[in-house]
């Protein structure tokens, strides 16, 4: 049933008076009458059509289902005032971090959510360096860094933040350039020769520039040549290449989401394990830096 306003209200009187096993207690714990109370508690009896309290000439006592609600209610209760200290304890925060990653991570994921954290957390600001496709995760200068790699990560102290998955993707117009329905090998052996790749070069550390078509068409068990089409040092460079029609960037599913909601991109494939991830690599220890570090592990969370 969907609770209204006047209910909720008697919620509230009703939590009291069972905490305090009496009416006239909660009278005056709530600054009101005891008829008032009474007159509360019967009407919340109405609407629920659930028998709260036995009443007799020695005060009250919860039914078997009254006691149900009130322990639903005293849990609910403290969540809420849970909540509520968290948040306050969150704007008393007071710092700043240093934060460096890759540009199209920044770009394309941890920006758009950052009126989030500010919002939670305003006296914290957020430093963010974004100066390269691959980022000095032993620069300890910083206090966070957020680095992407394959798994497992060369460094063994990383925490990961986000699992990564890989998708093809392209513009509306150069999806229609092309039968993706198709599954016969020779169909499929000219397809993969027609169409222009698009790359991030430099994914990780030491990797080839071809590293990630490479291991998609080994992983869906397509025979075509992943050296060729073109370079670019980012991934998000590679998707505005392919949003410009310029051919299908392999692009990470933590990124690309608002491009597909938007429609600036499509794909007729499913995403497919990476072996990659992001992982946040921390220097110094604060309040701060773990509020922060622990808001980045709840949106990945929400995310997967």
């Amino acid at each position: 049933m969907a609770l209204k306003g006047n209910i909720f209200s008697g919620l509230v009187t009703f939590e009291v008076a069972a905490r305090l096993g009496s009416f006239t207690k909660t009278a005056m714990h709530l600054h009101i009458t005891t008829g008032a109370i009474s007159q509360q508690i019967s009407l919340l009896e109405s609407q629920l059509s659930i028998k709260l309290f036995e009443r007799h000439s020695r005060g009250i006592n919860l039914t078997d289902d009254g006691y149900k609600l009130y322990q639903a209610v005293k849990r609910n209760f403290s969540d809420i005032e849970n909540t509520i200290d968290d948040i306050k304890q969150g704007q008393s925060l007071d710092g700043e971090i240093k934060l460096k990653l890759t540009p199209s991570f920044a770009y394309k994921w941890l920006i758009p959510r950052l009126q989030k954290f500010y919002n939670l957390y305003p006296n914290i600001s957020i430093q963010t360096y974004a100066e390269g496709a691959l980022v000095d995760y032993q620069d300890r200068s910083f206090d966070l860094a957020i680095d992407y790699g394959q798994s497992p990560y060369l460094n063994q102290h990383a925490e990961l933040l986000l699992r990564e998955q890989f998708i093809p993707v392209m513009s509306p117009s150069y999806f229609k350039r092309f039968n993706w329905q198709d599954n016969s090998v020779a169909h499929q052996k000219n397809l993969w020769q027609s169409v222009t790749l698009l790359h991030d070069a430099m994914p990780w550390r030491h990797a080839e520039k071809h590293a990630e078509w490479y291991y998609w068409f080994a992983q869906m068990k397509i025979k075509a040549e992943s050296n060729q089409g073109h370079f670019f040092n980012r991934t998000d460079m590679a998707m505005a290449a392919a949003e410009a029609g310029l051919g299908i960037a392999l692009a990470r599913s933590a990124l690309v989401a608002e491009d597909f909601k938007h429609g600036r991109l499509m794909s007729p494939f499913q995403a497919i394990e990476a072996n990659t991830g992001y992982y946040i690599i921390q220097h110094r220890t604060s309040a701060v830096i773990q509020c922060f570090k622990s808001w980045l592990l709840a949106e990945s969370y929400s995310v997967e």
